[in-house]
């Protein structure tokens, strides 16, 4: 399982709100934004599902991609994954 980390805010190449949705339409949203991502850039997803503190870390791990860290922000969070193939 992987281990949760905190991060400052980054600079994301892009980013994607799914404020208010829930499983599974986060890790949908998180799929189709991979697929739009080059290899090598950054996407933040903000989110206020707590679900998707489980379940995008783990998702990046069984996909192959990196989870970098996440930021909470108030009231949602900020996670940042880098695509890696």
């Amino acid at each position: 399982m992987s281990t949760l980390k905190f991060v400052e805010k980054l600079n994301a190449d892009f980013s994607v709100n799914i404020l208010h949705l829930m499983c599974p339409v986060h890790l949908l949203k998180l799929e189709e934004a991979m697929k739009k991502a080059g290899i090598g850039q950054i996407i933040e997803i903000i989110t206020d599902y707590d679900g998707a503190l489980e379940d995008i870390p783990q998702w990046c791990e069984k996909r192959g991609q990196e989870f970098i860290g996440l930021k909470e922000d108030g009231e949602y969070f900020r996670f940042y994954i880098r695509r890696v193939r």
